[in-house]
């Protein structure tokens, strides 16, 4: 019994540790974006890539919401893609200093027209609108499907 308990709580630490890593990842705390990221990508179940040009530590609620929306939109490219489908985040700065954030796979894409936009899309919305920014989405059966967000700093 005591052997089988230690099991029991092994896995419940480990259910704990996941949770934990859901609400704000250790690595985005001490690292920031660039490194949470990167982690994300090779954590991803397919190819991810990240392409980062000059972005460093932001605020809190900034680094935040980009990770989360970058985390989702990574899981849903897994999904939804369809097999063999590879995915690419980039991070920059426009000219004006706000920070552009785009996620975009190669996949199967869909219908924006006609698909129910899921809570995962959603999610994004809300998380880039509360730090002011906007997001759009674009997706074709040709080329796959593509996330931007733009964010102002």
């Amino acid at each position: 019994m005591v052997v089988e308990s230690g099991r029991e709580l092994e896995g419940a630490l480990h259910d704990l540790r996941r949770l934990a890593h859901g609400v704000f990842p250790r690595l985005l705390a001490d690292e920031g974006l660039p490194s949470a990221l990167s982690a994300a990508a090779r954590q991803a179940t397919l190819p991810a890539t990240v392409e980062i040009d000059g972005v460093g530590r932001l605020p809190v609620d900034i680094e935040s919401a980009v990770y989360f929306c970058c985390h989702e939109a990574l899981q849903n490219a897994a999904k939804h893609a369809g097999p063999g489908a590879r995915a690419t985040i980039r991070l920059s700065f426009d000219g004006t200093g706000a920070l552009e954030v785009e996620i975009s796979d190669d996949g199967i894409g869909f219908d924006t027209g006609s698909t129910a936009v899921g809570g995962g899309l959603t999610n994004m919305w809300d998380r880039v609108q509360a730090c002011r920014g906007t997001l759009s989405v674009e997706s074709d059966r040709a080329t796959g499907t593509r996330i931007r967000a733009w964010i102002p700093l």
